[in-house]
């Protein structure tokens, strides 16, 4: 991967951690089917040699967090881990681990984002579309205006997913959140 500086395409893959997608109170093991995805657009970035960073859902035993969902993600247990087939780009990879459902938050993001000075892209992938996709894409577009930064910011919908539950129908919230992140000018594609 390049210097932070020299970074012009960054791909954020996010919470494909073993508690949103393999098991777990938060997981859903229908998000797996855009795995391969991942891994496509993964390798095209890494022999680009541009930008990966890797998100991953990382909360403390009392996370406040969990006034609202179940635990889940809890640092040192197995569903905090990223999932096995993505574990080969950790190592090329920057890493944020994040308490909250915005990776706007996670320490040193932002930090990093200010460092690349010539990011022309963000393409974000991962889970859950109308949680944290949402949470760090249309933030990111906030951050990006109040710096007057032209960076596209463009979410593939063939490598994004929420779940399935009561209460919360995975067509209807990616639709949702499909509609507001349209609405604040995220470049949204049917692949990449």
């Amino acid at each position: 991967m390049k210097d932070l500086k020299e970074i012009t395409k960054l791909l954020v893959n996010v919470d494909m951690v073993n508690g949103f997608v393999k098991k777990g109170a938060m997981s859903d093991p229908y998000i797996q089917h855009i795995i391969p995805e991942h891994i496509r657009l993964m390798e095209k970035i890494k022999a680009e040699q541009e930008g990966i960073a890797i998100v991953k859902d990382t909360h403390k035993e009392l996370s406040r967090e969990f006034n609202r969902f179940p635990a889940h993600c809890i640092e040192g247990t197995e569903e905090a881990e990223l999932i096995e087939e993505l574990k080969v780009f950790e190592k090329d990879a920057l890493i944020y681990q994040k308490n909250s459902t915005s990776t706007i938050y996670a320490p040193k993001f932002i930090k990093d984002i200010e460092e690349m000075e010539n990011l022309k892209e963000v393409i974000i992938i991962g889970c859950c579309t109308d949680i944290c996709i949402l949470n760090l894409a249309i933030p990111l577009q906030n951050y990006f205006d109040e710096k007057d930064r032209e960076v596209k910011i463009t979410i593939p919908k063939n490598a994004v997913e929420t779940y399935d539950g009561l209460n919360h129908n995975r067509e209807e919230y990616n639709a949702i959140a499909f509609k507001l992140m349209q609405q604040a000018g995220i470049n949204l594609i049917e692949t990449m």
